[in-house]
Parts: structure tokens; C-alpha cells; sequence
């Protein structure tokens, strides 16, 4: 039970965070006396890359159909939100001695979780077959010598979405 809470909180989470950990780093940027050059890097550098990956991030999540049917976020979105989300957080703390090293990390992250999020999109989507398949259809009828024509009258071609899961 507790393990769908997490799920689905990561789920829900991640466009709220795209407006709260940006916040975070300027909030701590005050609290914790950062320098003076500090609030040029985090109005200029650190408050958009993280506003707009974030929101990336959160739409690739839910590009996903697996993500959209079941409303949670996979264990891996889990795994790669928690740590950068963690690493940011961290960083809003400006701790002088570990500053460039989180820093690092949680840039690092961030990559790392948009090429899990390509990742997951791609199998998602090879998995599933790509979504929609031909059922019927059939050939027209040629005369010899005539042209081929490109739309026959007597075609019928359905087509629907597969949504069973191939495993």
C-alpha cells in the first residue's frame, strides 16, 4: 500500500516541484547568507534550468502511456526524481565546503533523468507496438495493362489501437 503512495506521489509531485524547488533556491539562497554572486547564478542559471526541466521531465513522464493508465510514476521515475530532487534541495542549503560537488551531482541527475525518461518512453512505446495496427483491407482489382490506381472504392482498412501489452 504504502509502496502505490509513493508511486502516485511522485506522480503528482513533479509539477508542483517544478514552481517549489526553484523557490527553495532562492529562499535558501537568503536564509543561508550565499554570496552576492550567488543570486545572479540562481536568477539567471539555476531557477529556469530547473523550472523548465522539471516541467519537461514531468510531461515525458506522463507522455508515457503505462504512466497515464495506471496514474503512478514507475519505480525508476521514483528512483531518478528522488535523487535529483534530493540533490537540488540539497543544494538550496549553499553549504560552502560541498557547494560545486552537489552541484555536479545534481546537474548530473538531472541529465541522467531525462535519458531515463527517453529510455522508458522508448520501450514504452516498442512494448505497446506502437499503438495502432491495420486489421483488414483488401487489394483492388487490376485489369492487365490498366494503371494501378492509388484508393480503391471497395477499400476498407480499420484501424485500432492496440492496447494490449505485448511481454
Amino acid at each position: 500500500m504504502l509502496c502505490m503512495w509513493l508511486r502516485r506521489f511522485i506522480y503528482r509531485w513533479t509539477f508542483p516541484a517544478a514552481i517549489i524547488l526553484p523557490l527553495w533556491l532562492l529562499i535558501g539562497w537568503g536564509v543561508f547568507n550565499a554570496s552576492g554572486w550567488a543570486i545572479l547564478w540562481v536568477l539567471f542559471i539555476a531557477i529556469p534550468s530547473v523550472l523548465i526541466g522539471e516541467i519537461v521531465l514531468a510531461l515525458m513522464m506522463r507522455a508515457r502511456t503505462s504512466a497515464r493508465e495506471a496514474r503512478m510514476a514507475s519505480w525508476w521515475d521514483v528512483l531518478g526524481f528522488t535523487v535529483w530532487h534530493g540533490l537540488t534541495i540539497a543544494v538550496g542549503f549553499y553549504p560552502q565546503k560541498w557547494f560545486g560537488l552537489l552541484l555536479t551531482a545534481a546537474i548530473a541527475a538531472a541529465v541522467g533523468v531525462f535519458w531515463l525518461m527517453i529510455w522508458q518512453l522508448w520501450n514504452d512505446a516498442r512494448l505497446r507496438g506502437g499503438g495502432i495496427r491495420i486489421v483488414g483491407g483488401s487489394a483492388p482489382s487490376q485489369e492487365a495493362g490498366a494503371p494501378k490506381p492509388s484508393v480503391s472504392v471497395d477499400d476498407v482498412y480499420i484501424i485500432q489501437e492496440n492496447t494490449a501489452r505485448r511481454d
